[in-house]
């Protein structure tokens, strides 16, 4: 199916961005949310990375008003009634998602297809509010939508093979890299990236090293930004959110450090807040530095732990592991995820987490893993498909086989 208009319901930074994608490679889309205002705001977004092109001279003032004539904004479901495709970008709590989809049941026409851009809820249970569950699916960009390549593309239980092809075709025609991923909680990039971010929220807990600190070796490691640069700008509100959905699924190895609910009870959301982990205008981390002390005084964290890169990459790398292991995506396609979705390098070679491990040697991060258990505790415990390989000689590319091959 050919797609000719698309809609896209909530106006916030992700589906303003998104139908800023949508009209860029020149389809209409109708933008909703709930009252006027937030539509408003919403195209004045879309306008603003418009604006912004005209300044750097890569378009004209004409092209903008001509893109921006591809956007209907609405605070009603005026407009849907011939829409091929749905995007909801609505605040990531279900209860709010299936009623979304319930309601775009009575207005869209059979053949629309109801795509999620939730960064990690259940699209199967998303699809069964609705009557058309055969055409639900995950579609999952990244922030900011309009600069970020990669998306996710997650079937649901009852997602049939048409509508993934049409999603696929769907983001390409929009310039972006699909990537299908099996449903999971967290999918595939937040799955990987949550250890990751916790365990730097752990060890700032612990006064292993200071967000400062943390965010320059992880910079000098090839990462873009830093962790908690990372999480200020993505938005701890979200981080929270994503992290205890994950932590109520997965277990023990995705318990949040306890900095992350002081934080958020704190109303420190990040940058839009003014103040996350760090402060921004007039705000300081102060009241972060008093809620660390807080927390060691009461027990509820370590302290005189020390910090390595490898707290933070050996989680990743694990994660990564699993996720092989449970064939969430293939090997390619999940170094490939990492790199486009969240900027991945190694020093300065784009690398993603499994080729990162077989250039390290997988007995080299299973001894690592088994050593972070020892003192940490059963969130680093090593995927079994690690130790498997390890056992079986899949060194990786020193041998010339890890999870990839290598020729000499």
């Amino acid at each position: 199916m050919y797609i000719f208009k698309a809609a896209v319901v909530g106006a916030g930074a992700m589906g303003s961005g998104i139908a800023q994608v949508i009209t860029f490679s020149g389809l209409p889309v109708v933008l909703k949310d709930v009252n006027q205002e937030l539509v408003n705001k919403g195209l004045n977004t879309v306008r603003g990375i418009y604006q912004r092109r005209v300044d750097q001279g890569k378009m004209s003032p004409g092209e903008l008003k001509d893109k921006m004539d591809l956007i209907t904004g609405t605070a009603t479901w005026e407009g849907f009634e011939d829409v091929d495709i749905v995007i909801e970008a609505v605040p990531e709590k279900m209860a709010i998602k299936r009623q979304v989809f319930a309601e775009l049941d009575q207005v869209c026409p059979e053949h629309t297809i109801f795509a999620s851009n939730t960064s990690a809820l259940s699209i199967s249970e998303m699809a069964a509010a609705t009557k058309r569950p055969q055409k639900v699916i995950g579609l999952h960009f990244f922030n900011p939508a309009h600069v970020m390549k990669l998306v996710e593309v997650i079937p649901g239980l009852d997602t049939n093979q048409e509508t993934i092809d049409d999603v696929v075709a769907f983001a390409e025609s929009l310039r972006k890299i699909p990537v299908v991923v099996q449903e999971c909680p967290g999918f595939l990039v937040n799955r990987l990236l949550m250890p990751y971010l916790n365990e730097a929220v752990w060890a700032l807990a612990e006064g292993a090293a200071s967000a400062a600190e943390i965010d320059q070796a992880m910079t000098e490691f090839g990462w873009p930004m830093g962790p908690f640069t990372l999480m200020d700008m993505l938005g701890i509100d979200v981080c929270y959110d994503v992290g205890a959905y994950l932590y109520s699924e997965y277990g023990e190895r995705m318990a949040p450090a306890p900095l992350f609910e002081s934080i958020y009870k704190a109303g420190r959301y990040g940058e839009k807040a003014g103040a996350g982990f760090y402060g921004y205008g007039g705000q300081s981390d102060e009241p972060v530095r008093q809620m660390i002390k807080d927390l060691q005084a009461s027990g509820a964290v370590r302290t005189g732990t020390t910090f390595t890169t490898d707290r933070l990459m050996m989680p990743l790398i694990n994660e990564a592991a699993l996720c092989v292991t449970e064939h969430i995506a293939n090997i390619n396609d999940i170094d490939m995820a990492c790199i486009a979705g969240i900027g991945m390098k190694v020093g300065d070679t784009r690398m993603g987490p499994l080729e990162l491990a077989d250039q390290m040697g997988l007995d080299v991060v299973l001894a690592k893993l088994e050593a972070l258990q020892a003192e940490f505790g059963e969130r680093f415990r090593p995927a079994r498909l690690l130790r498997t390989k390890v056992r079986a000689g899949h060194l990786g590319k020193k041998v010339g086989k890890g999870f990839k091959e290598y020729t000499a």
